[in-house]
């Protein structure tokens, strides 16, 4: 019953007194759904989940002289008989669970996964949109908490790509030091000409100016 109660309450969104109410004849699993006979009658569509759940207890919910689908010792239920055993269980498990909260995740999820507002709005027999799109709220939040997680994801790479520039640059420090003492030796040489000497000064201005790589003239030179 307990299982059967929270998967109504939660694929279902269903009020709580709505499923406290619900008849037998309310029951379509052919159609996959239940009617809501409140004087304003709404369709519930049940997911094989929760088709399967329901099912299992009314094989083991036993006759009454009511067509009351939930029942407690052969007898409709009390008032919040159900809210009290989903607190006992919440209770158990450290976690709150209760009648409305379950409706409200239905909303949520569904809104979530891309369901239209107005589908959701007749689903949960709001008459004012305004009450739907309360959970249109909290799925903005729930949008603002992926784009915060998705763009910490896309910092986090960003920071490694800049820790790799960086690299990359002191390498090419490191060689152009490497070019520069090359070249310092090569004037220090006294054997080598002057239009050499001319040579190897061009090339030093070029280094200082742009930072070029001259490892392929060094390796004419011996590097």
């Amino acid at each position: 019953m307990d299982r059967a109660a929270f998967y109504l309450l939660w694929q279902g969104g269903m009020r709580l007194g709505e499923v406290e109410e619900l008849r037998l004849e309310d029951l379509d699993f052919g159609q996959k759904r239940l009617s809501v006979r409140d004087g304003k009658d709404r369709t519930i569509y049940l997911t094989e989940t929760t088709i399967l759940v329901v099912a299992a207890y009314l094989e083991v919910r036993g006759k009454s002289s009511t067509d009351h689908i939930f029942l407690f010792r052969n007898a409709p239920l009390s008032k919040d008989l159900i809210r009290s055993r989903l607190k006992t269980i919440s209770e158990r498990i450290g976690m709150k669970v209760y009648p409305h909260r379950l409706r409200h995740t239905c909303a949520t999820q569904l809104l979530n996964a891309g369901c239209r507002i107005t589908s959701i709005q007749r689903f949960l027999g709001h008459k004012d949109l305004s009450s739907t799109l309360v959970y249109a709220r909290a799925h903005d939040q729930t949008v603002a908490d992926d784009y915060f997680a998705a763009m910490q994801r896309i910092e986090e790479r960003l920071q490694m790509v800049s820790e790799h520039v960086e690299e990359n640059v002191q390498i090419v420090k490191v060689q152009a030091r490497k070019q520069l003492l090359f070249f310092v030796e090569q004037l220090a040489q006294p054997e080598i000409s002057f239009s050499e000497r001319l040579n190897i000064l061009a090339q030093l201005q070029v280094l200082f100016c742009t930072g070029q790589d001259y490892s392929e003239q060094g390796e004419s030179y011996g590097v």
